[in-house]
């Protein structure tokens, strides 16, 4: 038995592994990025008006003064509204911003990670819905193998099934067009109505693309991103004459 659950680690283990502490380190940053704003704003609360990246700004905090800031904005240190807080409770301020960054630098890692797993164990899906999107994919089958036997209207659901039992539940919800694929640039580009023929043509090649990695086969991601792409111009191009029709 031990040597039974020995053997059975394998790389979709460490996807889903590492595609969930990602969604974990993004929550948790969303969560303290609030507090080192609301922190800072006592001190300076031009530069956080200015500056609407969450990781510029932890990055900009920790390696700039107050001073220095405000000369970027072209703003004097006498006009800042800013309170006058000692220097020891600016460093716990700090303190806590470099804890945040470290968040931000661990999940460039993990990302960075990933990617190398997903290109070693699943180029096909790699290449096809992107790595981050593929690895999200396995964790809410399950597994590698599974993903490669859903039919493709699951895929495209996929990390939407509490949207769909609403639907199921009560009719006058709309049911989702998109699961884990609605974070996809295809999809997150494409007008809101076509949003869902989009998804449905990724997930079918994302069907085949999985079912290639998971039997071993030869790299074809290529060919079915070139396929999908001629597909969308095929709609693109008849958008005008269906709605005409």
């Amino acid at each position: 038995t031990k040597k039974a659950v020995s053997e059975s680690v394998s790389d979709d283990n460490l996807i889903i592994q590492a595609s969930s502490s990602i969604g974990d380190i993004n929550k948790t940053i969303s969560l303290l990025i609030k507090r080192v704003r609301e922190w800072y704003e006592l001190y300076c609360p031009e530069f956080s008006a200015a500056t609407q990246n969450h990781e510029e700004f932890v990055s900009e905090i920790l390696v700039s003064s107050k001073a220095e800031l405000l000369k970027k904005l072209k703003i004097s240190e006498k006009d800042s509204m800013g309170g006058a807080i000692s220097k020891p409770d600016v460093e716990r301020i700090l303190m806590f911003a470099a804890t945040v960054k470290g968040l931000y630098d661990s999940r460039d890692s993990l990302v960075k990670y990933l990617e190398s797993v997903m290109k070693r164990h699943c180029l096909n899906i790699a290449a096809v819905a992107g790595s981050s999107t593929g690895a999200e994919l396995i964790a809410q089958a399950g597994s590698l193998q599974r993903l490669a036997m859903l039919p493709s209207s699951t895929v495209q659901l996929l990390g939407a099934e509490r949207e769909l039992f609403k639907h199921l539940k009560d009719k006058r919800q709309r049911p989702p067009k998109a699961g884990v694929l609605h974070s996809h640039p295809l999809v997150t580009a494409a007008p809101r109505q076509q949003q869902g023929r989009i998804a449905k043509l990724l997930a079918d090649k994302i069907s085949i693309a999985a079912r290639v990695d998971y039997f071993k086969g030869k790299f074809v991601g290529d060919k079915l991103l070139e396929e999908l792409n001629k597909k969308l111009q095929e709609k693109a191009s008849a958008q005008p004459l269906s709605q005409k029709g």
